[in-house]
């Protein structure tokens, strides 16, 4: 178990390291609009699993959606402190 803190860090330092063999590093590479379209994605997976799949599967879907938000951060280059001083 992470926090959302945690994986943030987790992250980072896989990028900052660019391993190709790391499927978020893969992903940065691709772009904002290739992990934009994922974000959507698990945004609806998410949303599909709470209607019709009960909590431990929205739960899941919930999980993959934090984690591309969080790519999204890195390719945007967006930190925690820019998103936690707007909350």
């Amino acid at each position: 178990m992470k926090t959302f803190d945690e994986l943030y860090a987790e992250l980072v330092r896989k990028t900052a390291h660019g391993d190709e063999d790391s499927g978020t590093v893969r992903l940065i590479a691709q772009g904002v609009h290739a992990v934009g379209k994922k974000v959507v994605e698990e945004a609806a997976e998410s949303w599909m699993a709470a209607e019709h799949e009960g909590p431990e599967r929205t739960a899941e879907e919930i999980s993959q959606l934090l984690y591309h938000v969080q790519v999204l951060m890195l390719a945007s280059n967006v930190s925690l402190d820019d998103v936690y001083r707007r909350l």
